[in-house]
């Protein structure tokens, strides 16, 4: 890590904390991040020149594995071309399709550049469809750095123990609620409580930010009906979930659809995007069509918009998701028999292609509360023994790990020995 510690104190005198991402520092689990070269399909390869199997995938979107050929070729047929217009193109019209097609709860949809623009757009349309300035998250639920969405927020904040964040109005954050995840009876409490005041639910339903937490049996589909009844627009953040598991991501996992979703990460290949669909009613009041206003220059880019498409394309295959939940099960269930073995105690959540491995005696991590029994400092050793043995994890307690189409058998069995050799020592 010799070059890499160079380029962190190198950055760290030019970007703040020497990272565009907190998360990427390090600081929970000590030491300097690697700075990474270059990516073939399951393996990073960082500024010394080390070999990692990596189950970051760019936090999630690497889902065909890094720079598929099939990919890479569609970014070049697109930049021979330009790189950005300022103007509408054909790309969009097909991508904008593709998403329709997939997802349950998508009538329309509008791109964006991140997930964050996708989340805070969709609550703004939410808001004025409803005519109301209320909105519930749920604790632990990260939903981009918007202002109204910076409370109770998950994995990049609990990793460095921040709290909520400075900056934000008291104003703002008093008109967000954050209750408990997968607790019907509190989110019945509050909407009673505030009748006629709330515009929306958003939560992903598949939590990634608090490392892997499912949803209990029938905490989606009640939100549904409480939502129904009391005139609230569901939103699904699907940023981290979307296409990861089913083309139309937990929607279509759990059969229930939201009366919006907000989408990013594997729909743009690798590349900046983000999107948020619905309800045509809904989304026909967004700019131009409607008064609530949202733009965006770089919108609808046409490399990203290459990439996404190229990525669904691939993932619409015979057999994709079959083969992701194989290789996701072999490398979730190894490890649990490999903490077992070593005595570490530990709970394990996977829904298909994402996957976590807590550090703690509950048993069970169902909540936000659950999550912070983990034992981070037993983690930090744990992703330290890892990435010496060449396996490149999210390097926080709180983050998800995500399997690709590029990883092998081969590389979970190294993952495995891995592990092994590491929890002995911990």
């Amino acid at each position: 890590m010799g070059r890499s510690s160079d380029l962190f104190n190198k950055a760290k005198s030019i970007i703040p904390g020497g990272v565009n991402s907190p998360v990427r520092a390090f600081k929970p689990v000590g030491g300097a991040p690697l700075f990474i070269s270059k990516a073939s399909g399951s393996k990073i390869v960082d500024a010394d020149g080390a070999e990692y199997i990596d189950y970051v995938g760019s936090w999630g979107p690497m889902i065909v594995g890094h720079a598929h050929p099939r990919v890479l070729e569609a970014i070049d047929r697109a930049m021979v071309n330009g790189t950005s217009f300022g103007a509408p193109t054909e790309p969009e019209i097909e991508m904008a399709e593709l998403v329709v097609e997939a997802v349950p709860s998508v009538e329309m949809v509008r791109m964006v550049n991140s997930g964050t623009e996708a989340t805070m757009s969709a609550i703004r349309v939410a808001r004025g469809y409803t005519g109301k300035d209320l909105i519930i998250k749920f604790d632990g639920c990260y939903h981009g750095v918007s202002d109204s969405l910076l409370v109770a927020a998950g994995s990049g904040v609990e990793t460095l123990g921040l709290p909520d964040s400075p900056g934000v109005p008291a104003a703002l954050a008093e008109l967000t609620m954050s209750l408990p995840y997968n607790n019907l009876d509190v989110v019945e409490q509050t909407l009673e409580k505030n009748r006629d005041k709330v515009a929306c639910v958003i939560l992903e339903p598949v939590v990634g930010n608090m490392g892997v937490l499912p949803p209990e049996p029938g905490f989606l589909q009640g939100l549904r009906d409480l939502c129904d009844r009391h005139g609230v627009v569901l939103i699904f953040d699907e940023v981290m979930t979307g296409f990861r598991w089913a083309l139309g991501g937990a929607q279509e996992l759990f059969g229930v659809t939201p009366d919006m979703t907000t989408m990013g990460k594997v729909i743009g290949g690798g590349l900046p995007v983000g999107a948020y669909g619905g309800k045509k009613e809904i989304m026909e009041l967004v700019a131009p069509s409607g008064p609530v206003y949202q733009a965006g220059t770089l919108s609808g880019n046409p490399l990203a918009m290459a990439a996404g498409i190229e990525t669904l394309k691939i993932l619409k295959q015979d057999g994709t998701y079959d083969r992701l939940e194989y290789l996701s099960d072999k490398l979730a269930t190894g490890l649990r028999g490999v903490a077992e073995k070593a005595g570490i105690p530990a709970a394990h959540n996977r829904v298909g292609s994402m996957f976590s491995m807590f550090f703690t005696e509950s048993g069970r991590v169902h909540d936000y509360t659950t999550a912070k029994t983990c034992d981070t400092d037993r983690f930090a050793k744990y992703f330290m023994g890892m990435l010496d043995a060449g396996v490149y994890l999210a390097p926080s307690q709180f983050e998800a790990g995500f399997m690709s189409l590029a990883h092998t058998e081969r590389d979970i069995d190294k993952t495995l020995e891995a592990a092994e050799h590491t929890l002995k020592l911990l």
